[in-house]
């Protein structure tokens, strides 16, 4: 057996277990090899060979003693299993694992004096009571978006607070070019990760999110039963800045102004327990969505579209921009040629020239930058993806671990 045969190193296969068998599902029962030879290297696999209800969230550990680790390979289903080894090589930690599977373990450690030792173990993880999934995220697989795009992943269950630090900690986002952000957890089962104020996505580069779900423990006997992977594309920079004082909008690609216009916002007017609705909101919007033609009413105010005296509508408009879930878009008003650059006469949408709106509806990605000044109603971090409201700090308090992530 090469080196091993000339050195006269102890190697056991399949190596007699201190704690073997089924170890009553807690996970911990070790397979030791390389005991008979004190001057041999020992290993311990846990769990144990033998072992039918490991738990998936605590992996595999592999440790050597009176030497270092040579080799580790996990395996299921002959597929291998990623893990880390220490700085010293003394420790392997395996990922979590994947409930109800079979897997098998080799490991070699060497000493110094070139003895070496072999352990195996083979044993099943238990199975889950329940299934923790991603079972939606936004934004679409490829999907080429804005550079404020948030990322948003919902859950098939709810998640206590208790276990939202395990499953934040399975959750990466790579980006080809650098950035800072956190997740916040926005509800038991949705959690959304943006990038820091003020620093939005760099344009032009591919994103890529994964949760290695599979084994993560989420509540009793409940465990993630497979990883959720996806990428989409960043594209150019497009901020946009309306001007209710001014009645002015500028739209810049990439930090460069490519077009102006006159606008139309909110009139005001409309108070409803002391907010003036017909006021557009003033703050960072993202644009959400585009429709070719949207129908708009007065119904969302609850006002009958046919009660003209009291600001009833029902109309059909066409290139609508939605930037909040409170009905605000940036759409053309073909019959308010009079109003823009002049006066703002809308029931606080962002109304522009056809042709200008034409243009932005075309240009626009969900995920683009519109930002509103000039009004006395401020936008609600959580209207529609207003989440740059939200100060920095107060947003990576939302976060499960506390902390920020840096994507590149």
């Amino acid at each position: 057996m090469g080196a091993a045969g000339v050195t006269g190193a102890v190697v056991l296969l399949a190596a007699t277990a201190c704690s073997g068998g089924d170890d009553g599902g807690t996970g911990t029962g070790s397979t030791v090899a390389g005991q008979e030879d004190a001057s041999a290297p020992q290993v311990t696999i846990t769990p144990a060979t033998g072992t039918n209800r490991a738990l998936p969230d605590r992996g595999v550990v592999v440790k050597a003693g009176n030497g270092t680790l040579e080799q580790v390979t996990v395996t299921a289903k002959g597929k291998p299993v990623d893990g880390r080894m220490s700085a010293d090589k003394t420790t392997w930690q395996s990922r979590t694992l994947i409930p109800g599977a079979s897997y098998e373990v080799s490991a070699i450690a060497r000493n110094p004096k070139g003895k070496t030792t072999t352990a195996t173990s083979s044993f099943r993880t238990v199975r889950a009571a329940a299934p923790l999934t991603v079972v939606d995220m936004i934004p679409m697989p490829g999907e080429k978006v804005g550079v404020g795009m948030p990322i948003t992943l919902t859950f098939n269950r709810s998640i206590a607070d208790r276990d939202k630090k395990a499953v934040e900690q399975a959750l990466r986002v790579k980006s080809t070019k650098p950035a800072t952000g956190a997740w916040f957890w926005v509800s038991d089962r949705q959690v959304i990760f943006r990038t820091k104020n003020g620093a939005y996505w760099e344009p032009n580069q591919t994103v890529a999110v994964r949760a290695d779900l599979a084994g993560v423990r989420a509540g009793k006997g409940v465990y993630g039963t497979a990883d959720f992977g996806r990428k989409f594309r960043i594209g150019d920079s497009h901020i946009s800045i309306a001007s209710a004082k001014t009645k002015k909008m500028i739209v810049k690609v990439n930090g460069k102004t490519v077009k102006k216009t006159g606008i139309s916002a909110g009139k005001g007017g409309r108070v409803v327990n002391g907010v003036d609705t017909y006021l557009t909101t003033s703050g960072i919007h993202l644009t959400m969505s585009k429709h070719r033609v949207e129908r708009m009413t007065s119904a969302w105010m609850g006002v009958d579209p046919k009660d003209k005296a009291n600001g009833g509508y029902d109309l059909m408009l066409p290139h609508a921009v939605r930037i909040s879930s409170t009905g605000e878009y940036v759409h053309a008003a073909p019959d308010r040629y009079w109003a823009f650059g002049r006066t703002n006469a809308s029931h606080g949408c962002v109304n522009a020239p056809p042709p200008f709106a034409e243009w932005f509806y075309n240009l626009s990605y969900r995920g683009d930058i519109v930002i509103v000044t000039g009004t006395k109603r401020s936008l609600p971090w959580n209207n529609g993806w207003s989440y740059y409201e939200m100060p920095w700090a107060k947003w990576v308090k939302g976060s499960a671990l506390d902390r920020e992530v840096t994507t590149g």
